[in-house]
């Protein structure tokens, strides 16, 4: 039997030691009242690590880190001000490896912090929303301590929590972590317009987050059954799947199921979701693993980027000193998909950024996050620059090709003082 307390009840200190590492689900799987009551109770337990993925709630801010020292994959969604503080201190690593370190104690997990469903009648929990490398925090951790809120919807997982896995359960009924999705405009317009050759019938979609890919996917429509293997997915994958465009009927793996980690997207989302024997919640370990995605054929993985280098270096983390992003799941998905009979990988960007500065830039002003020998096709709103199997001369004439007009000029120059040639 769990041991059931009310949150208002909760001591946390009855369970953290000083100095226990603590990992909690990220995204929209945080358990709000339990890490709510976290930083509320932190003094309790100074000293100890808080492991945090990507999130968008307001529960952590910089000042939680006098008594917490904060770690985690990067500046995504809120936690972009922490990083801006120096509060939380990234953790470059892929989406892929974060079991096997949190298995291995190289992200320590004493403690696990999960927010499931209410039990079914064999006992048995939900992950609701976010599966990924919640199971290996269960597995790692000493004491489990869940939120049992109502309005989880249950999903199917690779694996459900049991009852007995659970060291203490609280009971909620509150509105659960939202992320809508990401407004587009006529230029996001313009890069999916270029892309629609290289997403067939029959492709299996990874999708990231952002204003380019949610304009990538409102362009399928026409497209004939589609599948879904992928870290996340949102609203507008769920409205694929309802309007018959995403079968999965044709996936080499798990054929007539969307497999993915992590639902990230609004209430609309959720209720989809709940009961729904069409899409699967599995962890890393198979969302972003080699064996599983190698089996794939047509295999498109549409990812964003903060630059992209004359060669084909992508940096998807950091502008300057400035980290906004992470590697994430990204290099997982650009590898398999530029290696699957039939896929592609895009890396898809709008041309200019802040004040209209180039986005495809001479030299990366941040680290790279994707290897130029991996990457397979970038695309901006005026074009697609094929890279795979090409010379770094070619390379540069594709890219400085989609460059912003008003760029080009330079970035030729450059290409010819780094590459030499014409």
């Amino acid at each position: 039997m769990i041991r059931l307390e009310s949150i208002e009840d909760l001591d946390l200190a009855r369970h953290i030691r000083p100095g226990a590492g603590i990992v909690f689900g990220q995204a929209t799987g945080e358990p709000l009242s339990l890490t709510e009551q976290l930083v509320r109770q932190r003094a309790a337990f100074r000293g100890s690590s808080v492991f945090l993925g990507a999130n968008f709630s307001s529960t952590f801010q910089p000042e939680h880190a006098d008594c917490l020292r904060l770690t985690g994959l990067g500046g995504i969604g809120s936690l972009r001000k922490l990083v801006k503080a120096g509060s939380l201190d990234p953790i470059p690593c892929h989406i892929s490896s974060i079991p096997r370190l949190i298995r291995a104690g190289l992200i320590r997990c004493d403690v696990a912090l999960v927010l499931v469903s209410p039990a079914n009648a064999r006992g048995e929990h939900s992950f609701g929303l976010i599966n990924d490398y919640v199971r290996a925090a269960i597995a790692s951790a000493s004491v489990v301590i869940a939120e049992i809120n109502a309005q989880v919807p249950w999903t199917l997982c690779d694996q459900p929590l049991r009852s007995d896995e659970i060291t203490v359960g609280v009971h909620t009924d509150r509105p659960l972590v939202e992320l809508p999705a990401a407004p587009f405009g006529d230029i996001e317009r313009r890069i999916a317009d270029h892309l629609r050759d290289l997403i067939p019938d029959r492709a299996t979609l990874q999708v990231g987050i952002g204003a380019v890919p949610e304009a990538i996917v409102a362009m399928l429509h026409d497209r004939r059954d589609l599948g879904i293997h992928s870290g996340m997915i949102g609203d507008s994958a769920a409205d694929l799947m309802a309007r018959g465009v995403v079968t999965n009927a044709f996936k080499e793996v798990d054929p007539g199921i969307t497999v993915t980690g992590s639902l990230i997207g609004t209430s609309r989302l959720y209720r989809f979701a709940d009961g729904n024997t069409a899409l699967r919640l599995c962890t890393a370990d198979y969302t972003h693993a080699g064996s599983a995605l190698g089996q794939l054929k047509r295999l498109v993985s549409i990812n964003s980027a903060l630059e992209v280098d004359l060669t084909g270096q992508v940096n998807a983390e950091a502008v300057g000193a400035d980290y906004v992003g992470a590697v994430g799941g990204q290099v997982d998905f650009v590898r398999a998909a530029s290696l699957s009979e039939g896929g592609a990988s895009i890396v898809a960007l709008p041309a200019t950024g802040r004040a209209g500065a180039s986005r495809i830039v001479a030299q990366l002003g941040g680290p790279v996050t994707t290897p130029r020998s991996d990457v397979d096709v970038v695309a901006t709103e005026f074009g697609v620059a094929r890279l795979r199997g090409r010379s770094l001369r070619e390379r540069a004439r594709a890219l400085v090709a989609v460059a912003a007009p008003a760029h080009r000029e330079h970035l030729e120059r450059a290409a010819r003082a780094q590459l030499g040639g014409s």
